[in-house]
């Protein structure tokens, strides 16, 4: 998959036969046609016939593995991970406040992140860039805050990275469910929009680190 990530096959289709791969990867052209039929069966890559060739592209499944793969890496040669984005300041569905007022999240809060969170987060749209950036955020070790039932009602989980907007700490708080594909969420002691202070549509600047 590393192979097939460099040479592009995570964006576009690369054309290589079962014979040219095995030369790259140093095997027999039956030992990598069998690569290729495993990794086709895990989901991992896509395969047409192409011009005598085999149309080759990596799924989202492989990207992921081999993003997880990296991050091990990169914490084991270069200690925790940290990463920057901008985005700007949208207003929510006003859940946050809600969610976070309820007593078994407040107690993990105040026990894990050593604060209880003021009742509701600032939402943050981001670009697809910055999208890529969080995903590898995933990856990395955060705080874990666990799901619970309360009144017949289950409470999904979130885990939370340590963060600074425009220099104010924070947490980013990443819900095991959420309603949102491109808006992240942050919680804090105090109410970030007076805070900082900013308003919808301010671009605000965001450092996460590895905790």
């Amino acid at each position: 998959m590393k192979l097939l990530a460099l040479a592009g096959a995570d964006q576009a289709p690369v054309l290589w036969t079962s014979r040219e791969l095995g030369e790259k990867l140093g095997v027999s052209q039956q030992a990598a046609d069998r690569y290729l039929l495993a990794l086709e069966k895990e989901g991992f890559v896509t395969r047409s016939l192409a011009q005598r060739r085999q149309r080759l592209l990596l799924t989202p499944v492989a990207m992921e593995l081999l993003r997880s793969e990296y991050h091990s890496y990169h914490r084991i040669f270069e200690g925790p991970a940290k990463t920057s984005f901008s985005g700007t300041v949208t207003s929510g569905l006003g859940e946050g406040r809600y969610y976070l007022s309820q007593p078994g999240y407040v107690v993990q809060f105040t026990e894990r992140l050593g604060y209880a969170p003021y009742p509701g987060t600032l939402n943050v749209h981001v670009a697809p860039e910055a999208l890529r950036k969080i995903a590898l955020v995933r990856e990395w070790s955060g705080i874990r805050i666990d799901g619970f039932t309360a009144s017949g009602r289950s409470f999904g989980g979130a885990t939370c990275y340590p963060a600074h907007m425009n220099g104010h700490s924070c947490h980013l708080i990443d819900p095991d469910r959420s309603h949102y594909k491109d808006v992240v969420e942050f919680v804090a002691p105090d109410c970030l929009r007076e805070a900082l202070p900013v308003k919808d549509q301010d671009t605000v600047h965001i450092d996460v680190e590895e905790s």
